[in-house]
Parts: structure tokens; sequence; C-alpha cells
């Protein structure tokens, strides 16, 4: 059974993006206060209606109202009345709350062996020496089995490599102390940050980000974003951590009918600012690839060109609303978004986009063959939730009956490379046994040894210790990965077996 078309905008004809093409991702873009949230909670609430789960982060804290009927607003009611829509049924969607803070949702959280090497190198602002030597103490970690958990575990592992550089630098390449100070400062800051609290277990598990409820309506999981904001850095890569994680875990499906899963990425031009080649190009792969994933990622940022344009070349389905062009700069902004489009013989689109109201917008979505429509002017139609902030109230009842209550609430520390170590550090020498070696032996002595055998003590929630047929394919891809040898296959086999950016698959 095909799928209902999503009326996304009206005026003299109805604008509709079709389900078959909204993985063939998108982008949303306008100055502040054009109506861009409005955009994307239509369109949002639409993907949870026909039963696709759906991911926004609420950078200003007015999604929340998506999870409550609407059409109260005198506004609305004016637009219903303006494009003549009929049989308008306010309708609220099944949401769950997400806060790195743990504070307007549940818990969001990541092991640093997930986020990996390269995601953290770049929120840690680190140079190239820097961003190498990091990778080191990764794959020292990882070929010893020591897991890399949260903060300290991190700094315990840049503490021992940095300590025993001489052991290590005729195998890795040099380790120089400035780089392990570096690195070290850098955990510090993000600590104060508040980043104790997002590198812990049990660690989200994606599949909890697509649910359905009991109706078969998509879930809408909604990340808190307005505190988080205050470090951009931080929101940016968790996000493209979230991103890369989804690509790593979901299985291809092809073609479908609909999406698996709607991502949508606000403030989008945070995540290019400033952003490493090798980061961009594994980026520009993953919106490449994570379509056939099932997969539609939409972007939502003011300019069209805050977005690089292998990345803006796949997006099929734009909405531009207004800009403004107060300076020649502004004004090449203008044309640059207006070449974007598949030109309208009866649209000056360059002049409209500079003269569109608030709600209105320029849209070409993709026809039944996936080829870009002639853009057409239009206003967006008004949600059938509510438009703005719910209350404290709302939102702990909602919080305390969703789909996730109690899984993410507490902190699980098990063993990991901080205890490893500071047990190591612990044991007398004389106690070491002697056909071993001792503890230290046991941990650094075997090269791409899988560590070990205790097996680390089960979780009560989140996803479980991996079984002995994983623990056992870890160990063949971390010696197959040392016979590669070179930085770039490393790389491959760490995406292989975790995130495409470098994280690997929690153990």
């Amino acid at each position: 059974m095909s799928n209902p078309p999503i009326l996304l905008a009206k005026n003299q004809s109805e604008i509709f993006l079709l389900p078959e093409m909204a993985n063939r991702h998108g982008l949303i873009s306008g100055a502040t206060g054009t109506g861009k949230t409005v955009t994307l909670q239509v369109l949002a609430e639409n993907f949870s209606a026909m039963g696709v789960p759906v991911f926004l982060a609420d950078v200003k804290g007015d999604l929340a109202g998506i999870s409550q009927p609407g059409g109260q607003s005198p506004k609305v009611q004016e637009r219903l009345a303006q494009l003549k829509i009929a049989g308008y049924t306010p309708a609220g969607c099944p949401v769950t709350f997400w806060d790195v803070f743990g504070e307007k949702g549940h818990p969001v959280r990541a092991t640093i062996s997930e986020m990996g090497p390269l995601l953290l190198a770049r929120l840690l602002l680190l140079n190239d020496t820097q961003a190498g030597v990091l990778n080191i103490v990764f794959r020292v970690a990882d070929e010893n089995g020591l897991l890399l958990l949260d903060l300290k575990d991190l700094r315990a592992m840049l503490q021992h490599v940095g300590d025993n550089a001489a052991q290590f630098t005729t195998q890795y390449g040099n380790i120089s102390p400035a780089s392990i100070g570096a690195i070290q400062r850098g955990l510090l800051a993000l600590e104060s940050q508040g980043a104790d609290q997002y590198f812990a277990e049990p660690a989200l598990n994606l599949d909890d980000f697509i649910q359905t409820d009991s109706g078969g309506r998509g879930v809408v999981n909604i990340l808190a974003a307005d505190k988080l904001m205050q470090s951009p850095l931080v929101y940016a890569t968790l996000l493209l951590w979230l991103l890369s994680e989804l690509f790593e875990r979901l299985p291809e499906v092809g073609d479908v009918p609909k999406p698996k899963l709607v991502f949508f990425f606000d403030e989008a031009h945070l995540l290019f600012n400033d952003i490493p080649g090798p980061l961009l190009e594994r980026i520009e792969q993953v919106v490449r690839l994570v379509r056939s994933k099932g997969v539609g990622v939409y972007f939502i940022t003011q300019n069209p060109r805050d977005v690089p344009d292998n990345v803006l070349g796949q997006l099929g389905n734009r909405v531009q609303h207004a800009l403004r062009a107060f300076t020649p700069r502004d004004q090449k902004a203008v044309q640059t978004a207006a070449e974007t489009f598949r030109p309208n013989p009866k649209i000056n689109t360059a002049q409209a986009i500079m003269e569109l109201g608030v709600g209105e917008a320029l849209i070409s979505c993709l026809d039944e063959k996936g080829q870009p429509q002639v853009v057409e002017r239009a206003f967006i139609v008004p949600p059938r939730s509510q438009l703005g902030p719910i209350t404290p109230q709302q939102r702990q009842q909602l919080m305390t009956t969703s789909l996730v209550a109690g899984v993410y609430d507490k902190v699980i520390d098990r063993e990991s490379a901080y205890e490893k170590l500071t047990q190591a550090h612990a044991q007398p020498a004389a106690n070491a046994p002697a056909s071993g070696g001792g503890f230290w032996s046991s941990i650094f002595g075997g090269g791409a040894s899988p560590g070990p055998t205790t097996a680390p003590a089960p979780r009560s929630s989140g996803r479980q210790p991996d079984s002995m047929a994983t623990i056992a394919t870890k160990s063949v891809v971390r010696s197959v990965s040392s016979a590669i040898g070179s930085s770039i296959g490393r790389q491959v086999i760490r995406g292989l077996m975790g995130s495409i950016f470098g994280g690997g698959k929690r153990r």
C-alpha cells in the first residue's frame, strides 16, 4: 500500500513531498524569523503520521509543542482560511525527549571508543601532530583490550602512553610530551563543559530512535539543545556522531516506499565551520550512502552556501525561505541560492527570494522519477501540532511514560582502562608471576593480544557485551589492521568495525 504524499505548501496549486523520495535528503534555508522551524515541524509531524520515526534538535526550546494538538493560534486560523484548507484536524505526535545533561530529557551518552579519534580530535581542536598522538593512544588501547569508555579512561591511557613513550615510539611513531599535555588540557576543558556526563555508560542504543507507538505513528525524538548550543562544536560533533552511528548500524535497504528514519540537522553551518578535509570527506560519504540505509537527512541553515557543494548536490528536496540582501555579498548569496533551483519561467527566483513573507517559500521537490520539479512559490501549510514550547509539567509527564523511561537514568561504571591501569600501578612488582612477566606484560606485552580473558560485568541496561564470537572477530580484525600497517588501512578497519568516523563498536 502506497503512502499518501505530504502536503507541504499551497498557493494556486498544492505542492507535495513524495514519501518514496524523502530519503533523497533535503535543505530548509532562510533568514532568521522567516519560518524554517514551522517547515521543519510540518515535515516532522507528517513523517510521524505515516509511521516514520524522526530525530530533530530543539535549539530554541520551542519544538516540544509537536507533542500537543495545535490549531489554537490566531495565525494558524488565519493561514487555514487564506489557503482554504479543509479537514484540518489538530493532532500531536508521540515524542521522546533527550538531553545530554539529563535535565529536559533522557540522558544521551556515548563511549570514548565509539566517538573515535577523528571526531575527538576535532572536538578538542587538535593539530595534526596532536591528532596523530591521539590515534596512537586509541591503537594501543585497542590492541591490548583496554576499554575506553569515559574521560578518566582516556586520561589514564594518555598518561601511560606518555610515561612509556620510548616503548611505543619505535612501533607507532614519535610521542611528544607537549602533545600529550595539549590533549590532557583539552579533556579538562571538555569536562568543565559537562562532557563527563556525556562520555559514560549506558551508551545510547540507536535502535531506541527507531520506534513507533501503539497506533503505528513514528516517534519524534527531540534533543534539547538550547543549553548544548552554548558549546556549538560539541553540538555539531554529537549530531555528526549520531548520524555516523546510524549509518554504521542500519542495513542496506535500497529504494523504499518511505524512509526508516528522518534526521533533521538544525544549525547545519556549525557542522562545516573550519572542518578538516578528512572529516568533510567522510561527511560527504555518509550523506551519499546513508540514503541506501533508508535514512533521509535534512539540513536546516540560513543560507545554502553554508553547505559544501558536494553535500548540497545530494539534497534533492529544497525549501527556501526569504533572504535579505543588504550588501553586495548578500546579493551574491541570493543569486547563488536562486541558481540551485530548477528555473520556472513564471518566477524571477532571485527577486522572489528577497520578497518572500513569513511562512512563504520557494519549493522544489523531487518527482516520481527522482528529478527536481520546477521551483514554485507558495505558503507552507500550518502544522497540526502546537506551535511553541510546553510546560515543565507536560514534559515531565511525557518523560515518565516514554518508551525508554528508566533505561538510561543510572550511570554504570564497569571495569575499563582506568581500573586496569590503576590496578597495574598498585600491584607490587614482587608479586608478578615469573612466567608471564607480571600484570603489565599481560596487558602490554602481547602486541595485538585481545587482553584479559575475564568478561566485563554485564550491564543492567543498554546494549549487552559482545559474544565470544564477536570478540574473536575483533581480535582477527586487530591482527589484520596491524598487517595493513598504513594509517589509511587502520582507518578503514576501524570504520568497518565501528563508526566510519574513527570510532569503535562498544565492547
